[in-house]
């Protein structure tokens, strides 16, 4: 378990997708990719046949998917993509979740369970022993990038580090310079960045800020 720091990406269409890439595409080798379909969340990303480079500078590139939503169009979506990227993330709050869970399981796919800040880690406890990771969304409006930070998530956190200590803990919504360390503190390992990176104008500066934090 290590920390790590991944940049966010979402798009409507290649071009903006290759832009948005290119900010952040010499930060790290490691990507969050938000799917959206306007069932599960209210808004549309990444519903395109996306190409992402498999390789930068003849390192791999690792991307994990944060699939914001329902069943039956997640199972599509995975069926579609699941070579495309390393590691699916699912709601738990998603109708068919478990048939989906299954699934991944039994492709052996790297899969994590998501969780909006409403719902409580006890719905996730039977599950922790089969999946690689909880990704816990900590701000208001889901879906959207820049959202404000709920401190009560901060609880929420430490909680589950406490029922698995082992776990990859990754957090995502409004995660900046500010609270970067406060997360990193009450358990979190994994810290994915939106809008915090993206419109920044001293990019490596501020990655580089932000990995210094959670040393």
């Amino acid at each position: 378990m290590k920390n790590q720091i991944l940049p966010s990406i979402i798009a409507n269409n290649q071009t903006e997708l290759n832009e948005r890439f290119n900010k952040v595409k010499n930060l790290t080798n490691n990507f969050h990719v938000d799917i959206m379909d306007n069932g599960f969340v209210k808004n549309t990303f990444m519903n395109f046949n996306f190409k992402l480079p498999r390789k930068i500078k003849n390192k791999k590139t690792n991307y994990e998917a944060h699939l914001m939503m329902h069943g039956h169009k997640a199972m599509h979506w995975i069926k579609k993509n699941k070579n495309k990227v390393n590691l699916i993330i699912i709601h738990h709050e998603a109708n068919n979740f478990k048939p989906l869970l299954a699934h991944l399981k039994k492709q052996k796919t790297k899969t994590g369970i998501a969780l909006k800040p409403s719902t409580s880690i006890n719905k996730i406890k039977e599950y922790l022993n089969d999946i690689d990771q909880v990704l816990l969304y900590i701000a208001s409006g889901l879906g959207n990038y820049g959202g404000k930070f709920l401190p009560s998530m901060l609880n929420k956190i430490k909680r589950l580090r406490k029922l698995k200590p082992n776990l990859d803990i990754e957090v995502d919504g409004g995660v900046n310079n500010k609270i970067i360390k406060k997360l990193k503190k009450a358990g979190a390992n994994k810290f994915v960045i939106g809008s915090y990176l993206q419109n920044s104008k001293e990019i490596k500066k501020d990655f580089d800020g932000l990995k210094g934090l959670i040393k």
